[in-house]
C-alpha cells in the first residue's frame, strides 16, 4: 500500500487489516501523518521517487494498491514540475518492480481529472482528455499500467474516485480539498473562499463509502482489467456545499469570492453504476451527514496553520490568496 499514512490510504489500510490481510504500508509523510498509521500493519518510511527504496517494498508482495500522489489538480497548473515528479516517477518505479517481483494484481487509484471538460456525468467509456498537468499525469499512469499489464501478464484495476472527503484529510493544505480548506478557515476565524460564482458542481464522496469499494478492487474477479468510477453520483453546487459547511459548523461567516481559477472544470461528476455492479459501492452518507462527522473530527484536531508544501513555480494567473499566502 503506497500512501498508507495519508488520507485515503490510511482508511484503506484499516479496512484491509480488519479483513485479515497482511499489509505493508509505505509513505514519505509529504501529506501523510504518523498518527494515521495502523499499528497492525508493517510500516516503512519510503520515498517512491527513489527506485532503490521501491524494490524492497514490493518483494514478496502479491497485490499493490497505489494511492500515493499529490492530488492538487488546481495547483498543478502552477507547480507542474514538482507535482509531475511526485506523480509520475513513483508509478514508473512501481511498475518496474511489480514486473520484476511477479506481482499478481496492481490497483491504481487515479482521478476523474482524466476526463477534463467533457459533458458529465463522466462514463468510463469516455476518452482521456485531461485539462491540467495533474490529470495528464494520471492519464499517463493509467496508460502505462495498461501497457505493462498486457505485456507482462499481470492483472490491473484502475479506480477513479472523485472529491473524496472526511476525517484524516489534510485540512492544512491550502491548495486542495475544498471542504477541508473551508472547515479549517472557519475554525481559524476566517471566511470560506469560493473561486468564481460558486455554480460549479462536484459529487462529494464520503471516505467511508468509497473505501470498501477500493478494497474490493483488490480481489474482485469482475474488476480485472476494468476502469471504474467510485463515488457519489449526486452533484452539488460548490456554493451550496459551502452553505452546508457553514450550517453544520454553526457559523455566521459569509463566503469570500475570488476570481475563478484558470483551467478549472465547471461541472464534474461521474456515472457509478459500474462500481455498484463490480465492487458493491453504495452511497450511505449524504453530504450533510458526512460533513457532520468530518467537522467533529476537525474540531478534535483543532485549527491548522496552512502548510505551503510545494512552491508555486508559476505565479502568473495564480489565485491572489495563493501568491500572497493569505489562506
Amino acid at each position: 500500500m503506497t500512501g498508507g499514512a495519508g488520507f485515503m490510504g490510511s482508511w484503506l489500510v484499516d479496512n484491509l487489516v480488519e479483513s485479515g490481510h497482511e499489509v505493508v504500508s509505505a509513505d514519505n509523510f509529504l501529506g501523510g501523518k504518523e498518527e494515521n498509521i495502523n499499528p497492525a500493519c508493517e510500516f516503512v518510511k519510503a520515498d517512491l521517487i527513489r527506485r532503490q527504496e521501491v524494490g524492497p517494498l514490493v518483494k514478496g508482495v502479491d497485490l499493490i494498491f497505489h494511492l500515493a500522489a499529490y492530488a492538487a489538480e488546481g495547483q498543478s497548473i502552477f507547480s507542474p514540475i514538482s507535482i509531475n515528479e511526485i506523480n509520475l516517477v513513483p508509478m514508473n518505479n512501481l511498475l518496474v518492480e511489480a514486473v520484476n517481483n511477479n506481482v499478481q494484481r496492481f490497483v491504481f487509484t487515479s482521478s476523474m481529472a482524466v476526463y477534463g471538460q467533457q459533458k458529465p456525468p463522466f462514463s468510463e467509456k469516455l476518452p482521456r482528455k485531461p485539462e491540467d498537468p495533474y490529470g495528464a499525469a494520471k492519464a499517463y499512469c493509467e496508460n502505462m499500467l495498461e501497457i505493462f499489464s498486457q505485456i507482462h501478464n499481470f492483472e490491473h484495476v484502475i479506480i477513479r474516485p472523485h472529491n473524496v472527503y472526511g476525517p484524516r484529510q489534510n485540512i492544512a493544505d491550502p491548495y486542495r480539498n475544498v471542504l477541508g480548506i473551508w472547515i479549517n478557515r472557519i475554525m481559524r476565524g476566517k471566511s470560506p473562499i469560493i473561486y468564481g460564482d460558486g455554480k460549479q458542481t462536484r459529487a462529494f464522496s464520503y471516505i467511508d463509502d468509497v473505501t470498501p469499494a477500493i478494497a474490493n478492487a483488490g480481489s474482485s474477479p469482475k474488476a480485472k482489467g476494468q476502469i471504474i468510477n467510485v463515488g457519489n453520483d449526486r452533484p452539488t453546487a460548490v456554493g451550496k456545499a459551502c452553505s452546508l459547511v457553514l450550517n453544520v459548523m454553526g457559523s455566521e461567516f459569509k463566503p469570500q469570492y475570488e476570481k475563478a481559477r484558470p483551467g478549472e472544470v465547471k461541472h464534474a461528476h461521474c456515472t457509478v453504476q459500474k462500481s455498484i455492479d463490480l465492487l458493491g459501492y453504495k452511497t450511505r452518507h449524504s453530504l450533510k451527514d458526512g460533513l457532520a462527522k468530518m467537522v467533529e473530527w476537525a474540531r478534535n484536531v483543532g485549527p491548522q496553520q496552512p502548510t505551503y508544501t510545494l512552491p508555486l513555480e508559476i505565479t502568473k494567473g495564480a489565485p491572489r490568496v495563493w501568491v500572497e499566502r493569505s489562506m
